[in-house]
């Protein structure tokens, strides 16, 4: 009956993220929502997404907690790590145990067991033979991804990809890039907003995003467009 439940779930999810993609979307709003049901409906205790800009360097797009955007931003820092070796090589990433003493990536291993993660799932976003971004799970407990679990997440990757460059940008090249680095682009603005909003409410960097998500889709505006408000000091969720 669980499994049922679950798939059920699944479903809604993909379901749900189709609706958005016809209907129109918040690109950065879209991942966000695609990586907390990663998080929530697969075997993760946490979930990331990062992708590329113009230039070919990542950048963390989405995280379902603070956590995981710390332990990314580190593998940018470094330039190595399994979510950027997942965006290099193309390749599925997996780590089942971090505190192996044959576990790759010296100062991931140690950032990532610093946060309390034991293992880590990266999967490439891949667009016709190229490579965007990665999809990134992280647990708490060693251990690999179930087969069912790796399915769905890598059908949720796809979905990613689908949401970044619709259909409708496809058409034209120039239009598909300027969508992705609008997307990039927002996200730096939100983070500023999160920092404001931290140190105005007193709250932590997780909290801080939830209250200015919430604003946004309770007043029906567009997330960027608040975040943007909120550094400029002319809206206070």
């Amino acid at each position: 009956m669980v499994a049922e439940t679950r798939e059920r779930r699944l479903v809604g999810t993909f379901v749900t993220l189709a609706d958005t993609l016809v209907a129109g979307y918040d690109v950065v709003d879209l991942l966000q929502t695609l990586v907390e049901a990663c998080a929530e409906l697969l075997d993760a205790s946490a979930a990331g997404l990062m992708l590329a800009d113009d230039s070919g360097d990542l950048a963390v797009m989405a995280s379902t907690s603070e956590r995981s955007r710390l332990v990314e931003i580190m593998q940018l820092r470094y330039g190595h790590g399994p979510c950027v070796e997942a965006f290099t090589t193309g390749i599925v990433m997996e780590v089942d145990d971090l505190e192996a003493p044959s576990a790759r990536w010296p100062e991931f291993r140690e950032e990532a067991l610093s946060q309390g993660f034991r293992s880590v799932h990266a999967i490439p976003l891949r667009l016709r033979g190229s490579v965007i971004g990665t999809l990134n799970l992280f647990r708490n407990e060693p251990g690999f991804l179930t087969p069912e679990d790796a399915a769905a997440a890598q059908g949720l990757a796809d979905v990613a990809t689908i949401g970044i460059l619709h259909e409708r940008t496809l058409r034209e090249n120039s239009v598909a890039k300027e969508q992705l680095q609008h997307a990039l682009d927002s996200r730096v603005v939100i983070e500023q907003a999160k920092g404001v909003i931290a140190q105005t409410r007193n709250v932590d960097m997780d909290r801080a995003f939830r209250i200015l998500r919430s604003y946004a889709r309770d007043n029906n505006l567009n997330l960027h467009d608040v975040a943007a408000r909120v550094v400029a000091r002319t809206v206070t969720p």
